[in-house]
């Protein structure tokens, strides 16, 4: 069964769940609102999707694990930051509240996005105001991150711990609005635990070590080492954690048309079998919890 909130988010496995195991993929929304008002052009504003994601991750249901994917454009607001992740000067008028804009608001890519990838053109023909920003995170933002964290505190209430991992993908090189100097090509993957603070040792090392074995390129930390959703809900001490999986595009899609490739269903086929290899290492994790 789905749970659906149109537009906003959808879960799958949640009655059908036999692993304290989340999937979440926060960037891979296509249903763009009515109200976007954006400048830019829609082909070049779709760079800004995790296209195609969630579906590639699909088979997690069938492991015994949890899906949860936001249904909006990270480029309409990014399910991804925290709430006051925006640059005052980006706003027009006051805002309801305080504000902590971070390195990736000043990108062009926090809360709410102003500028196009990959060439960081304006996004807006104005500034937004600080109420239509406020109506973004209450109608969507919010929603979305209250039910991940929903879900996974029923999977820590119902058997003590949890395993969450945020998926992402990533243009094949950089662009201008990322950290690194544009036109730096990126490994097949990149795993983010915030250098080991949002998850078990354990959880990164199954992920690469099962990545690389199927001969995948894999970095860990570099140059992603997890946002707002790893760093809200990762917490190892108390049996929480979280971890981000970053995939190139190259891998499943043609970048400027969001057509996927031949490496498509190959890729999907990986990903349901390192779910079920995520669900072995979950429940040898328990039977050794249970054992001590």
């Amino acid at each position: 069964m789905t749970e659906t909130v149109p537009g906003v988010l959808s879960v799958r496995g949640a009655d059908t769940q036999s692993l304290p195991l989340v999937f979440d993929s926060p960037h891979s929304g296509t249903d763009y609102p009515a109200d976007f008002d954006h400048s830019a052009d829609p082909a070049q504003l779709r760079h800004a999707e995790d296209t195609h994601v969630a579906d590639l991750w699909s088979g997690a249901v069938a492991a015994g694990a949890v899906l949860l994917e936001a249904h909006f454009p990270r480029s309409y607001v990014d399910a991804n930051r925290a709430p006051d992740d925006m640059d005052p000067a980006q706003i027009d008028g006051p805002y309801p509240g305080p504000l902590n804009p971070s390195v990736k608001s000043g990108l062009g890519i926090g809360l709410c996005w102003t500028r196009v990838p990959p060439g960081g053109e304006p996004l807006y023909a104005r500034r937004l105001t600080g109420d239509e920003i406020a109506a973004r995170v209450a109608r969507y933002h919010r929603p979305y991150q209250d039910r991940l964290r929903a879900l996974l505190d029923a999977s820590h209430a119902r058997w003590g711990a949890v395993w969450h991992v945020d998926c992402h993908s990533m243009q094949e090189v950089a662009s201008a609005m990322s950290t690194q100097e544009r036109g730096t090509p990126r490994p097949d993957f990149v795993l983010g635990d915030r250098d080991g603070t949002s998850c078990e040792p354990g959880l990164t090392e199954t992920v690469r070590a099962f990545l690389v074995a199927r001969g995948h390129t894999v970095a860990v930390n570099d140059p992603y080492k997890g946002m707002e959703l790893i760093r809200a809900n990762g917490d190892p001490a108390a049996g929480r954690h979280s971890m981000q999986i970053e995939v190139n595009r190259k891998l499943y899609m043609d970048e400027a048309t969001r057509v996927p490739n031949a490496g498509y269903e190959p890729l999907k086929a990986c990903f349901s079998a390192l779910a079920l290899h995520l669900s072995d290492h979950v429940a040898s994790r328990l039977e050794r919890t249970t054992a001590e």
